[in-house]
């Protein structure tokens, strides 16, 4: 299914872009260091060991089909999040595809951690600031396969308006929305 093999690329490209552009720079290494001290620092500083290496952390697939859906923020309004990698309330990193329905965007709002977005289908729309424009011509529309960083504390709003649109996102959380004017997270745009 052409759907599914695109997602898990997706998927991949937006995990391995997100490591590595949160990756910092390794440290220079000392002059000499006593072998059993090297192994100790090294083992220190090892981002991927909480999570586990081969063979102890398998290989992971899931079929689009598969997928367990969820209401995302408690919306009524149909958008909807599946999490593919860790978990977004707890410290860590995070991979989640929201799915916006035709007609529904997010609200202006803004998070503690910067993420880092990648269409995989439909045209998302998007914005920055504190004032909710919803004309499609004075906003930004990303294609499948097009790339956006949110940074932390940024304020911006984002979704569909003629088609449904899927998102992949990935971050390093505990992660949340924090909505400018304190109502809901996500709004119906009016028909255009």
């Amino acid at each position: 299914m052409k759907t599914s093999t695109f997602l898990r690329w997706a998927g991949c490209a937006l995990t391995t872009f997100a490591i590595a552009c949160t990756t910092p720079a390794p440290a220079p290494a000392p002059e000499a260091e006593p072998a059993a001290e090297a192994e100790e620092a090294a083992a220190g500083s090892d981002r991927q060991a909480p999570m586990g290496r081969f063979p102890d952390r398998e290989f992971l697939r899931k079929q689009i089909d598969n997928f367990e859906w969820r209401a995302t923020e408690g919306n009524k309004l149909g958008v909807e999040t599946v999490v593919l990698e860790g978990d977004p309330s707890k410290p860590g990193y995070y991979l989640t595809i929201n799915h916006f329905p035709p007609g529904v965007m997010s609200r202006p709002h803004y998070h503690p951690d910067e993420r880092y977005c990648l269409v995989l289908r439909g045209t998302w729309y998007t914005g920055e600031g504190k004032d909710w424009v919803t004309d499609k011509g004075k906003l930004v529309g990303l294609k499948p396969g097009e790339y956006m960083r949110h940074p932390a504390g940024g304020e911006h709003y984002d979704g569909a308006i003629d088609e449904d649109v899927w998102v992949a996102i990935g971050g390093y959380g505990p992660t949340s929305a924090t909505v400018i004017d304190k109502g809901e997270l996500f709004g119906t745009v009016p028909k255009q």
